[in-house]
């Protein structure tokens, strides 16, 4: 097994970092400590219109794409970043090319579920996001 160079962990939004549009707790200080070895950037259609507001604590990066083929412009994101150097986080549908493209795709399994062609591309299930961000911590 090769060791991942990586630079850039990209997170889903909603359902991921979020649940009804408020961060789930736990997550502001492992993104923290993670931003000092990645970069992290958060890629949204911002569905309910607040990512910025609910995010901006978190000092990452936001990529807000249009709300069509979602599916396609994740993908495209990684691909643009260099997926060799990726890890993804995600677990709704319009995630699973997403993560099939990064060098690293972790699903995660929270309160609404996941997608299953999303946990069939993930090479990593994780039962939570805070699961899912400390397997990068530790």
């Amino acid at each position: 097994m090769e060791t991942m160079q990586l630079q850039h962990l990209v997170l889903d939004c909603n359902g991921t970092l979020t649940c009804d549009a408020q961060l789930i707790d736990g997550i502001s200080t492992r993104i923290e400590n993670l931003a000092r070895h990645l970069e992290i950037r958060v890629i949204t259609a911002d569905t309910h219109g607040s990512a910025r507001k609910t995010l901006k604590p978190l000092g990452c990066v936001l990529h807000v794409i249009e709300p069509q083929e979602q599916a396609e412009a994740k993908r495209d994101y990684i691909a643009r970043l260099g997926a060799e150097h990726c890890a993804a986080i995600g677990n709704g549908f319009n995630d699973n090319l997403m993560l099939r493209t990064a060098c690293l795709g972790i699903a995660v399994v929270q309160a609404e579920g996941a997608a299953a062609p999303t946990l069939q591309h993930a090479d990593v299930v994780c039962t939570d996001i805070c699961a899912a961000l400390d397997l990068f911590l530790n």
